[in-house]
């Protein structure tokens, strides 16, 4: 381990805050219904400092260089590899500060600062999560803090045995990083200066909250029950404005999602290396000498090489755990992956790609791929539930109704049980399957590119758009969602008759046989809420999943491990 000065980390110092200001609140401002984004000061009387790396990924014994534009007459850099037991690998003192601008436009063009340090990654470096913290002092004695990532790829050499690979949804984190001005839900872009970006850069650092956030963070599913006709709450956008962080901080990122997935799995005692999205899209022979592939959280962006990829590995005998939600849109990467494209729901209009590449939704007929094919659930057929106006006094867990899966080995499940409820894990966002039932049982109708031997396992009911009743004072968020472009897609016409027909979806947990291998899929992004708070339930569905995908890498691909009810 690194010598230091501090043995705490910087995180537990007094860090990003100013002096108490007036400012004038009009009574027809409502801050969650606006675009906040985090730009930098500029202001040497309040010093602050920005880094970012050119690349989300580095192999072992690679440079690491880090860019910077600082205000401050000097500052410092740490590494922590993150997880269960973060260790100190790498820090810097007095690194000198030198200022330079934000682009007007680095949201999508990126910033190019020169290069302010370099660390070299160990030959040995562990593959996994490198959390950087930047700092600089201010004069009152506090500290200007922010946090970067990179990720070290596994070395091709060390064995696999034994280990499963974790796909960081880090095409879902740059959708949702506002640094700059923009991401690709509001922004500063277009002729107005109103709009989200089409096409966001790498380049640039992350907004606040999304590589770190404090202890008791809120989640998107709100914990409160709303008594008959309560005003709507967002308890998440109401801490980010309250302390700072960025509006999309319960969206998508390490903080939120995948860290407590690793803090399990370590506890656990699994062994497994990570790899970002781009590493799948440019480097698909990473995952090969792997049975086991793991995605969580909130995975909604993807390019056409990653599902490939994916589709390739489970069927050629590999198993795909994924416990996620909201598989929705199609991407692209230019400029060597430095830029991701997504149009969405402006796709046919504005993209020029070829119909069929266009960066829209996987459901999207000009598309023709729906995400049900490679995981066996679309996000277009479920989405939101147990927050604000969507469904918010709805069950938060998944109603099981196959308890004989073998997900359930040693768990006494039983038909009717709710899995997750207490724990919240059904919630925000969600991935559904049209379906029908028959003597007590939902199996689905395959209009919606679900696969012939899928199984639903649990299933409960979300919406695609927010229920908006009239109240005393009621202001709500996301309203009708984008209810009127689904309607458009998958009918034609957005007729009342069509958003009526789409406005409401539901959640599943899904198993099914592919090729040589299985895909196993709990469509929620709040899964890791339930290992989180330690859900003996979802514990065991998370363990069984992965010590029989496991299990492939010593069966062989001729072992195929038999799908659906114990016997």
């Amino acid at each position: 381990m690194a010598k230091h000065r501090d043995h705490a980390r910087p995180e537990f110092t007094d860090a990003n805050r100013r002096a108490r200001k007036v400012s004038v609140m009009h009574p027809d401002d409502a801050w969650h219904l606006g675009h906040w984004y985090e730009a930098p000061r500029e202001d040497p009387a309040s010093p602050e400092i920005y880094v970012y790396t050119d690349e989300l990924s580095f192999s072992p014994g690679q440079d690491v260089a880090f860019r910077a534009s600082c205000t401050g007459v000097t500052w410092t850099l740490q590494i922590w590899r993150d997880g269960l037991r973060p260790e100190l690998v790498h820090e810097a003192f007095d690194l000198p500060g030198a200022f330079h601008p934000m682009p007007p436009c680095a949201y999508r063009d990126g910033c190019d600062w020169p290069v302010a340090h370099v660390w070299r990654a160990p030959d040995d470096a562990a593959s996994g999560f490198y959390r950087v913290a930047a700092w600089t002092q201010r004069a009152d004695g506090s500290r200007f803090l922010q946090h970067h990532f990179f990720v070290i790829r596994p070395d091709p050499a060390m064995p696999r045995s034994g280990r499963f690979l974790l796909i960081l949804t880090t095409s879902t984190w740059i959708a949702y990083n506002d640094w700059g001005g923009s991401n690709a839900y509001d922004g500063v872009d277009g002729p107005n200066g109103n709009a989200f970006s089409p096409v966001l850069s790498t380049c640039r650092p992350w907004t606040r909250g999304l590589v770190w956030l404090p202890p008791g963070a809120p989640r998107l599913c709100d914990t409160t029950t709303r008594g008959p006709w309560d005003a709507p709450r967002y308890p998440t956008k109401e801490f980010a404005f309250s302390n700072g962080f960025a509006q999309y901080y319960a969206s998508a990122g390490w903080a939120q999602f995948e860290r407590h997935f690793v803090v399990w799995a370590e506890a656990e005692g699994y062994a497994f290396d990570m790899i970002t999205q781009h590493d799948l899209h440019f480097r698909p022979e990473i995952i090969e000498g792997y049975s086991c592939l793991v995605v969580v959280g909130h995975d909604e962006y993807w390019t056409r090489e990653m599902r490939k990829t994916i589709d390739r590995f489970v069927e050629d005998g590999g198993g795909c755990a994924r416990f996620a939600g909201n598989f929705y849109w199609q991407i692209r990467f230019e400029d060597e992956g430095r830029r991701q494209v997504a149009y969405k729901s402006r796709a046919r209009d504005e993209d020029p790609a070829p119909a069929h590449l266009r960066t829209g939704p996987w459901e999207d007929p000009e598309i023709g791929w729906p995400g049900a094919a490679t995981f066996g659930v679309n996000g277009m057929r479920g989405v939101y539930a147990s927050w604000g106006g969507f469904a918010p006094r709805g069950v938060r867990g998944f109603t099981v109704y196959r308890p004989g899966h073998w997900c359930f080995e040693g768990l006494d499940m039983h038909y009717g049980d709710l899995l997750g409820h207490d724990a919240g894990i059904f919630a925000y966002e969600v991935d559904g399957l049209e379906h029908t039932f028959r003597y007590g049982l939902p199996y689905p109708t395959h209009e919606d590119g679900a696969p012939h031997d899928l199984e639903i396992i649990g299933l409960s009911p979300a919406v695609f758009a927010e229920e908006m009743h009239v109240g005393e004072g009621h202001r709500y968020y996301l309203k009708d969602g984008g209810i009127a472009s689904k309607a458009r897609l998958l009918s034609g016409e957005a007729t009342p008759e069509a958003i009526d027909r789409h406005q409401y979806g539901c959640g599943v947990i899904v198993s099914f046989p592919k090729g040589k291998g299985e895909v196993f899929c709990a469509g929620a992004s709040e899964w890791v809420s339930g290992l989180a708070k330690q859900d003996f339930y979802v514990q065991g569905v998370t363990r069984n999943v992965l010590d029989r995908f496991l299990r492939l890498q010593d069966e062989g691909s001729d072992g195929h491990v038999e799908s659906g009810l114990r016997s």
